[in-house]
């Protein structure tokens, strides 16, 4: 790392404390989708002591905020999510399941490491901006909901990214590497029939029955299924039921659909064609509906210019080291789960040559913990998930990185996860993080050509355009 860099790195290690008391506060906190009052309120809070200006509630969303420091171009984004998941109570750095609150919210997903790290890489680079005299600025963004209720694709239809000339983020992982290739668009839909309540035996013609009308909904949504792309996949959970008593003709029904798509126009499309079922299914039983939009997020767009400079970095500052008590806690909590032989990380499903070097990696690293830096991979991959950095990466060049807060193979949103959380282990990803994307943005804001480099690579990569598929009337919710 040279001297300028030094500066961000050691402006986090001075302020290692404050970023792992954020990330602690945030997993006490543990608070849902859309509902993040005290977890923003605390970032917040931070941010202004620190000397960043910040803007609560941006795009109308309460739990959304910006914190800004610097001046003029270049202005690179980092992107913070704290929000968590229901029924995933945890104790943290156990080693067993052990509710905190009885059929409370944890964070499965790692969530307030995530925005910890974020605020951490912020924090670098206002001493950087500070200290060097470099024009610039650098934004952290509040990201509520990612969990459900996509804040960031909220904010791609009003625009919001396309203020930036990169953004950056990274995950807690089980492994050490850069992020590359595409994933899956989703569309969330609630559909609400209304018929006409009678008793079932008495008088039935007088019903008209809400569940049949889902019940049909769904038979229409199963024969599409023979007709759409086969990277295109159709969920659904009936969330109402209309009631307990079979003798009733049910006045009200719920169905809860999300449609994916490798491609976010094509989600759009078929969305449509679920529309028109929906209203057939009315048709076909005598009932009306009710459409509310949940979410809606775009497939991401990889940037191999960014991803090269976040892979260098990562590559000079290593990977997190761990002490001998944290190997063993790491290793006891691995035996809890099946799958922690499994080879970590995005190229080893893609590239049988990088399996055989992380497979040899993970033999010399002898731990559950992965301690080393996963080869850069930048082939063809793809993710069957989504998330709402899609939307972020149609709308200015983005990446972002994974780095090792849990054991190898630990399964997403699980209470092994949520035990690391509040452990050594999770602090160190969270500083390690935010060094490496702080570190990267330097290099943004000092060598203009990268971002040039990047730019091209996204306008060639976007040249088709941006399908949001966010309606402008809508509002950020999650479902009933």
């Amino acid at each position: 790392m040279d001297k300028t860099k030094q500066l961000a790195i050691a402006a986090i290690e001075a302020k290692a404390s404050l970023v792992t008391q954020v990330s602690d506060a945030i997993w006490d906190y543990a608070e849902l989708s859309l509902q993040e009052e005290k977890s923003a309120e605390k970032y917040c809070e931070v941010l202004k002591k620190e000397g960043f200006t910040v803007e609560k509630g941006i795009c109308n969303i309460p739990t959304a905020f910006s914190a800004s420091f610097g001046s003029g171009r270049p202005v690179i984004g980092l992107l913070a999510e704290y929000d968590t998941l229901s029924g995933l109570s945890q104790k943290g750095g156990a080693l067993e399941e052990e509710q905190v609150v009885p059929g409370g919210c944890g964070h499965g997903c790692g969530h307030n490491m995530l925005g910890a790290g974020a605020l951490a890489a912020a924090l670098g680079v206002k001493a950087y901006l500070e200290q060097s005299g470099t024009p610039g600025t650098v934004i952290l963004f509040g990201c509520p909901g990612e969990e459900g209720g996509a804040a960031k694709a909220f904010m791609a239809r009003d625009g919001l990214w396309k203020s930036l000339d990169a953004a950056l983020t990274w995950h807690p992982e089980d492994a050490n590497e850069v992020v590359t290739g595409s994933s899956n668009s989703c569309i969330q839909t609630q559909y609400t029939f209304h018929g006409i309540a009678s008793h079932a035996a008495g008088a039935p013609e007088r019903g008209r029955s809400a569940l049949d009308a889902v019940e049909l909904m769904n038979i229409g949504v199963q024969f599409l299924r023979e007709h759409m792309s086969d990277k295109a996949r159709i969920h659904y959970a009936i969330t109402d039921g209309g009631g307990r008593s079979p003798n009733v003709v049910q006045p009200r029904a719920t169905v809860l659909y999300m449609v994916r798509s490798n491609h976010v126009s094509e989600a759009v499309e078929l969305q449509k064609r679920v529309d028109d079922i929906a209203q057939g299914a009315a048709l076909m039983t005598g009932t009306t509906f009710e459409k509310k939009f949940i979410d809606g997020l775009a497939d991401l767009v990889p940037n191999h210019t960014l991803e090269s400079v976040l892979y260098r970095n990562f590559e000079a500052l290593g990977a997190p080291e761990y002490t001998a008590e944290e190997h063993a806690f790491a290793d006891a909590l691995s035996k809890t789960y099946p799958g922690s032989d499994a080879l970590p990380g995005i190229g080893p499903k893609f590239d049988p040559a990088v399996a055989g070097q992380v497979k040899e990696l993970r033999k010399k690293a002898g731990h559950a913990m992965n301690d080393f830096l996963l080869p850069l991979y930048q082939g063809k991959a793809f993710s069957p998930g989504s998330t709402d950095v899609g939307d972020v990466s149609w709308l200015t060049p983005t990446a972002q990185i994974h780095v090792a807060a849990f054991p190898n193979g630990a399964p997403g949103h699980s209470w092994q996860n949520v035990s690391c959380g509040r452990t050594e282990i999770g602090h160190k990803a969270a500083l390690h993080a935010g060094k490496v994307l702080a570190a990267a943005v330097v290099d943004l804001l000092e060598k203009p050509e990268l971002l040039q480099q990047a730019r091209a690579e996204f306008e060639k990569a976007t040249e088709a355009g941006f399908t949001c598929p966010t309606p402008m009337d809508a509002v950020p919710v999650v479902a009933d």
